[in-house]
C-alpha cells in the first residue's frame, strides 16, 4: 500500500460527552477542506451517527475504529486504508479520551488506545463553560495520566467572553499547555438530538451550509497552521489486510433508509472486497427485496420512528416472507424487531410487523440497554458458523415484551467477559438480534 507522502493525523478527543468533539471535528474538516487538503474522517468507537456527519463536511465517507472489537490487524487496515491518498486524517474519540472498558493494552475500546497504537497526538476539546483556570488543571491532568499518549494542546469551546478566554489561555501558557483556538459559546452550533445520539445527517437541511460556516468560524477562531504543524504521520503498517467479517452472499438486498441506516461502512466495504454485490431496497418505500439476491440484511436504525408505515408496506412484508422462504435473512437491533411479530411504539400503540420471528418488541416500555457484546454463534448462519465468536455491541432503548419460541442465535457476553445467556431468535434461514456486528475475532484475541 502506498500512503500520501505526509498524510497528517490528529485524534481530536474530550474529557467527557457533550464537550463538543463533534462540532470541532467538523469545523476543523471543513476549514481545511476549504483550504484544498483532502480530509478524510474516522470515528473511535461504536458509533452509526457521527460519521455521515464526517462525511458531510470531509466530501468523503467516514469509517470506525474500535479497539476493543476489531482484531489489531482489521484495525490497521481501516486506518491505513482511511488515510490512502489523503493529506490529512481526523479521528474523533467517543465519551472521554481514556474512556474503555477492561484493563487489556491498547484493546480497551478507548480513543487513548488508537492514539498509542499509532503514535498520534491528541487535541483536547474542553468545554469551559462554568470554569476558567481549572481548565488548564484538566488539560495538565489528561497530558500526564499515560506517558504512551501525547497531548498537543488544547480547543477551547463555549467561551463566554474575551476575558473569560483569556484568564484560561493564561493558566495554559503556565502549564505550559498550547492552546490552538476557542469556539464562543453559540446556540447556533448545536445540532438536534434525539434518543440514540444526533438526528441522522440525512435527516439534517441545511446540513451543507452548516459545515460551511463552521469551516469560516474553524478560519477565524483557530490556529490551523498551528494544528496541522503538531499532527502526526500515519505510517504504513506493511500491507496487512483484514476482513471484518464474510458476506452473508454474493448478492446481498441491504435495507436502507430512514428506517434502516445503522451499518458500519467497514463491513459493507468488506463485504465488497469478498466480491459481493451490494443491492439497496427501502423497505419504507414498500420496495421488497431485489431479485436475484441470495441474501437479506436488514441493520437497525428507527424503525420505532417508522412503525405505521412500516406495518402498512404490505409488498415489503410480503416480499422479505417469500424471500426468507428461499435465502437467509438477518436483522440487526431495528431489523430484529421488524422481524417479530409486533413492534409498540412510544405511545403504546401496537403495530403488526413481518412475524418472521416470534417475539415482539415495546419502545413504550423504555429502558436503555448498552454496551460492548461478544457473540459465540449458536449454529451456522449469515454471522458464520456455529461456534464462531464476533464482536460488537448494543444500544438501543427497547424491550422485548414477548419472548417466542424460536432457537436462541447467539450466546452472549459483556465486554468483560460475564455470560447475559442466550439471546436474539433464530427460525429456518431467518435469524436476528439486538447485537451489532463490528467484526469477527480469533478464540485467542483478549
Amino acid at each position: 500500500m502506498t500512503l500520501a507522502s505526509k498524510t497528517r493525523a490528529l485524534v481530536i478527543a474530550a474529557p467527557r460527552s457533550g464537550s463538543g468533539k463533534t462540532m470541532v471535528t467538523l469545523a476543523l474538516a471543513a476549514a481545511l477542506r476549504r483550504r484544498g487538503l483532502k480530509v478524510r474522517c474516522a470515528k473511535s468507537g461504536p458509533d452509526y451517527i457521527d460519521p455521515a456527519f464526517h462525511q458531510a463536511a470531509s466530501g468523503h465517507p467516514g469509517v470506525n475504529l474500535d479497539s476493543w472489537a476489531m482484531t489489531p490487524d482489521l484495525l490497521g487496515a481501516i486506518l491505513v486504508a482511511q488515510a490512502r491518498d489523503a493529506d490529512v486524517l481526523l479521528i474523533e474519540a467517543s465519551m472521554g479520551l481514556f474512556d474503555g472498558v477492561g484493563e487489556a493494552a491498547l484493546r480497551r475500546g478507548a480513543a487513548a488506545d488508537i492514539a498509542a497504537r499509532f503514535g498520534l497526538p491528541v487535541v483536547l476539546v474542553l468545554d469551559v463553560s462554568g470554569q476558567s483556570q481549572s481548565a488548564a488543571a484538566v488539560a495538565v491532568g489528561f497530558a500526564g495520566f499515560d506517558p504512551a499518549v501525547r497531548v498537543a494542546g488544547a480547543v477551547l469551546n463555549r467561551v463566554g467572553s474575551a476575558r473569560h478566554r483569556d484568564g484560561i489561555v493564561a493558566a495554559m501558557a503556565r502549564a505550559g499547555v498550547a492552546v490552538f483556538g476557542s469556539i464562543p459559546r453559540d446556540p447556533a452550533l448545536s445540532l438536534a438530538e434525539r434518543h440514540l445520539g444526533l438526528v441522522q445527517a440525512r435527516e439534517q437541511d441545511g446540513l451543507a451550509g452548516y459545515c460551511a460556516g463552521l469551516g469560516e468560524r474553524a478560519e477565524r477562531e483557530c490556529d490551523i497552521d498551528g494544528l496541522l504543524a503538531a499532527a502526526g504521520v500515519i505510517e504504513d503498517g506493511g500491507g496487512v489486510s483484514a476482513a471484518a467479517v464474510p458476506p452473508p452472499g454474493q448478492r446481498i438486498a441491504l435495507a436502507d433508509d430512514a428506517a434502516f441506516s445503522f451499518m458500519y461502512p467497514h463491513v459493507v466495504a468488506g463485504w465488497r472486497a469478498a466480491g459481493a454485490e451490494i443491492v439497496a431496497f427501502s423497505p419504507l418505500a414498500d420496495e421488497a427485496p431485489p431479485d436475484g439476491c441470495d441474501a437479506c440484511w436488514l441493520p437497525g436504525g428507527y424503525p420505532e420512528l417508522h412503525a405505521p408505515a412500516l406495518a402498512a408496506a404490505g409488498r415489503f412484508q410480503a416480499g422479505l416472507r417469500d424471500f426468507a422462504a428461499r435465502w437467509p435473512v438477518h436483522g440487526e437491533c431495528g431489523g430484529f424487531m421488524v422481524l417479530g411479530v409486533a413492534l409498540e411504539d412510544a405511545d403504546g400503540v401496537r403495530h403488526a410487523m413481518t412475524g418472521l420471528l416470534g417475539h415482539e418488541t415495546s419502545f413504550a416500555r423504555r429502558r436503555l440497554h448498552l454496551g460492548y457484546r461478544e457473540a459465540v454463534l449458536c449454529a451456522d448462519g449469515p454471522l458464520g458458523a456455529a461456534g464462531a465468536v464476533v464482536r460488537g455491541h448494543e444500544f438501543h432503548y427497547a424491550s422485548v415484551t414477548a419472548p417466542g419460541d424460536d432457537a436462541p442465535f447467539a450466546m452472549m457476553h459483556d465486554a468483560l467477559g460475564a455470560a447475559r445467556g442466550p439471546e436474539g431468535g433464530r427460525r429456518g434461514r431467518v435469524s436476528g438480534t439486538f447485537f451489532h456486528l463490528i467484526a469477527s475475532v480469533d478464540r485467542g484475541s483478549p
